[in-house]
């Protein structure tokens, strides 16, 4: 047991999937894993191991922002001997040309977060994904006609920026969307030498202002959840 999981040793598989929302984490359990068992219920933050094709598989959420998957990322890794972390999770669109459901791989994650220049004394560094579980989620992927985008994305420690068009710098300079936690997990990961990579579904577009409901991100985003698990 460890500060904010009350899993037992042994309960928690080597691979696991990372919703923010700790429902998506019990639909992705309810909808994909064969016997399910929750190995965490603290602060409702739910957690299920199961098998999937016959390897083990976990899931769980992670909450909200680089400082919630930083807490759960680095006490899973430590605590749990967990290697590939793989979050599932929605973004908002920097592009016009990616829509509402396309899924991301997030290569890099550049963020307005202050934790890395906290940890490396001012310097930037640069999050990015493992490029194993990367390679392996493009051949995932293609094997299942499942288009993808890849790129970098932004991690922001806000969800209600105070100038709403400052989405349009990072839209200049390529950046595919927005979201909350990547370059969090990716920095754990690398501090412990284990493997991570985010993939994305667009929930909705900073450019044209569509967007999808709480239940549909919930419960809707199959794609990445298929990409996700072809990885364990």
């Amino acid at each position: 047991m460890s500060v904010h999981i009350e899993a037992k040793k042994g309960d928690i598989a080597e691979t696991i999937l990372l919703p923010g929302d700790p429902l998506r984490a019990k639909w992705i359990a309810e909808t994909y894993l064969e016997n399910p068992f929750c190995f965490n219920k603290v602060r409702n933050m739910f957690g299920y191991t199961g098998t999937y094709q016959g390897k083990p598989v976990s899931v769980m959420g992670t909450g909200m922002g680089v400082p919630s998957i930083s807490i759960y990322a680095h006490e899973l890794i430590t605590d749990y001997n967990v290697k590939n972390l793989i979050r599932v999770g929605s973004a908002g669109s920097y592009q016009e040309h990616i829509k509402i459901r396309d899924i991301v791989l997030a290569m890099a994650a550049s963020s307005n977060s202050g934790l890395n220049e906290l940890r490396f004394n001012g310097a930037d560094y640069a999050p990015t994904a493992n490029f194993e579980l990367f390679q392996k989620a493009v051949d995932a992927a293609k094997s299942k006609n499942i288009p993808i985008k890849a790129g970098n994305v932004f991690t922001s420690d806000e969800f209600y920026a105070d100038d709403f068009e400052s989405y349009k710098k990072w839209s200049k300079f390529g950046v595919l969307c927005v979201e909350m936690e990547s370059a969090g997990l990716y920095t754990i990961a690398a501090k412990h030498n284990v493997k991570a990579l985010s993939v994305l579904t667009i929930s909705d577009s900073l450019v044209t202002g569509k967007r999808t409901s709480a239940k549909e991100r919930e419960t809707t985003f199959n794609n990445m959840i298929k990409i996700a698990l072809s990885l364990a």
